[in-house]
């Protein structure tokens, strides 16, 4: 179709050069002095020109199609797996609750001073008419040391009792005559008297008291 309208284009285009050239010398004729028919008719020679224009080309008609051997479908890949992730774990939102005021330090007011105890009553035994039984000790002098003319001193440490009586006795310093020492313990267990000695409260306990007893001969 497309080769068909470039031949008839072809052909116009001829044709109008043709006309355009029998106008030039129908120009020059007129001009020259030619003759008027011989114009007219060589231009109705050309005017009467018929373009017959080609049929058109026969559609060729389609290929046949070719013998495409059966071949199976491509194997088609099955979709990768998704992975779905598994949702996290809910977020739990804890409230710090602030630790508790210290309790309030309450200070109570000084209890008032305590009154001031009373006075100890606390006293160590001591001897109660001493010149007396010392005397009545003296004038046991034993019989036998007497005679021989032994004198000395006897240290004795005694226990005194809360009734004031010599509860024990034992020889602490020895004058060198058992006579002399056991006459000792004997008299102040026999004769000897104290004031018992006292605790704080001024309640009596026992007591113990160390002396000597000194033997002389007149």
């Amino acid at each position: 179709m497309a080769y068909a309208d470039q031949q008839m284009s072809g052909n116009r285009i001829v044709a109008i050069i043709i006309v355009a050239l029998i106008h030039v010398a129908l120009g020059y004729a007129l001009i020259t002095g030619l003759a008027y028919n011989a114009v007219q008719q060589v231009v109705e020679r050309v005017t009467t020109i018929d373009i017959e224009e080609p049929p058109p080309p026969e559609e060729e008609p389609p290929p046949p199609p070719e013998n495409v051997p059966d071949t199976p479908p491509p194997p088609v890949a099955p979709p990768p797996p998704i992975n779905i992730a598994p949702a996290p774990p809910p977020i739990r939102t804890q409230t710090t609750i602030p630790p508790p005021a210290p309790p309030q330090l309450v200070i109570p007011p000084p209890a008032p001073p305590a009154p001031p105890p009373p006075p100890s009553q606390a006293r160590g035994a001591s001897p109660k008419g001493q010149a007396g039984w010392a005397r009545r000790i003296q004038s046991n002098y034993p019989r036998r040391a007497e005679r021989e003319g032994i004198e000395g001193n006897v240290g004795v440490t005694i226990t005194v009792g809360t009734d004031g009586r010599v509860a024990s006795c034992r020889v602490s310093n020895s004058s060198g005559s058992s006579d002399l020492d056991q006459a000792a313990c004997d008299g102040m267990t026999r004769y000897a008297r104290y004031e018992p000695a006292l605790n704080a409260a001024g309640n009596p306990i026992q007591d113990t008291v160390s002396t000597t007893i000194v033997y002389r001969l007149n």
